[in-house]
């Protein structure tokens, strides 16, 4: 019998490779194929001629999860023209391609959204492209038959913006629910203050980096800086800005952020997922997000199983195609702790 077929469109590093891990749990018995995130009609025509660089439906971001997959020997079905799917799984609701409208749709949280600033409102009056409030407006689509999210504060936060509830089942998400396997790592520095810097400028948001840089050297103190730049940051420019306003900070384009996490006595983030990591091992953190809304919303640590939990929700769609999205929580969610969440307090020697 000829195998099922699962197309699982991906978008950043991050995106890409949390759907890489669950397919891991599927590729055994369903025919797996990967795709870069990817449009129609006009938008595809500002993709090619270059427009929508800074999006995940860029040429940039389609060339990352192209060489991705290579790397990692995974099947590549661009824009999934060759075949008909029985399954979707999607990093983004932000453009929902067209010719998966009529598949069956699971959308995986990618991590934290954009806050709900100005464009985001006026998106939403305005029934404007979602994509033009960024991440602000993900799960907010519909298209898809359930959302698997990172924690019970998240299934709220999506929910208030007006997602499904009842499409909504938290399993955690890759990448992000097992922060303290991070914790062994062979990076030589170590007690340090960290800054984890955003793309903002890339992608035409406001950013006064001047500020951020004498803002983090002010919460250093006497510490070591450390800055982990952005991967879509334009380094020369943020390296010089950084040599300039913070002289002797270490600074990194490239490397691994979750161990450089790890081993740090103090985060500073702006606008970035990995200040979960940071939260889960009990760093002290300072984020342009209030802490304790974060706190609330911190994917659940559940030693890495959550793109296991994932990929047995698509395998109940594909073995029981009638199954519904209430029976699909019921199975699957994972209970939630009425109590503070447990945060790691492991400190790094």
């Amino acid at each position: 019998m000829q195998k099922k077929k699962i197309l699982f469109i991906g978008g950043s590093i991050n995106q890409t490779s949390m759907l890489h891990k669950i397919s891991t749990y599927l590729s055994n018995d369903y025919d797996c194929y990967f795709t870069g995130f990817y449009a129609e009609g006009i938008y595809n025509y500002l993709v090619q001629k270059g427009f929508l660089n800074f999006t995940v439906m860029g040429l940039k971001h389609i060339e990352r999860t192209k060489k991705y997959a290579q790397e990692h020997n995974l099947k590549i079905d661009y824009r999934g023209l060759n075949d008909d799917y029985d399954l979707v799984y999607l990093s983004s609701d932000l453009v929902v391609p067209k010719n998966i409208h009529n598949k069956k749709v699971i959308h995986v949280q990618e991590g934290m959204t954009d806050p709900e600033n100005f464009m985001y409102h006026v998106v939403r009056n305005l029934k404007l492209p979602r994509w033009m409030a960024s991440t602000a407006m993900t799960g907010t689509s519909g298209k898809y038959e359930i959302f698997c999210v990172a924690s019970h504060g998240y299934k709220d936060h999506f929910a208030n913006k007006g997602a499904d509830r009842n499409r909504l089942v938290v399993t955690g998400i890759p990448n992000f629910d097992n922060a303290k396997q991070f914790l062994n790592n062979d990076l030589p520095h170590k007690n340090y203050a960290m800054v984890a810097t955003s793309d903002a400028r890339e992608t035409f948001k406001y950013e006064n980096r001047k500020k951020t840089i004498l803002e983090a050297k002010k919460i250093a103190g006497n510490k070591q800086l450390l800055f982990k730049l952005h991967p879509n940051e334009r380094f020369d420019r943020a390296k010089r800005e950084i040599e300039k306003w913070a002289p002797g900070s270490l600074v990194f384009q490239k490397g691994n952020t979750d161990h450089m996490i790890a081993n740090c006595d103090t985060l500073i983030c702006q606008y970035s997922s990995v200040v979960y990591i940071g939260i889960a091992l009990g760093k002290e953190v300072y984020s342009y997000f209030d802490l304790d809304e974060l706190k609330r919303l911190t994917p659940i640590q559940n030693d890495g199983t959550s793109a296991e939990r994932i990929a047995k929700v698509g395998r109940e769609y594909l073995v029981n195609e009638n199954v519904t999205s209430k029976e699909i929580i019921d199975k699957f969610e994972l209970k939630e702790k009425k109590s503070e969440p447990e945060l790691l307090t492991e400190k790094v020697a």
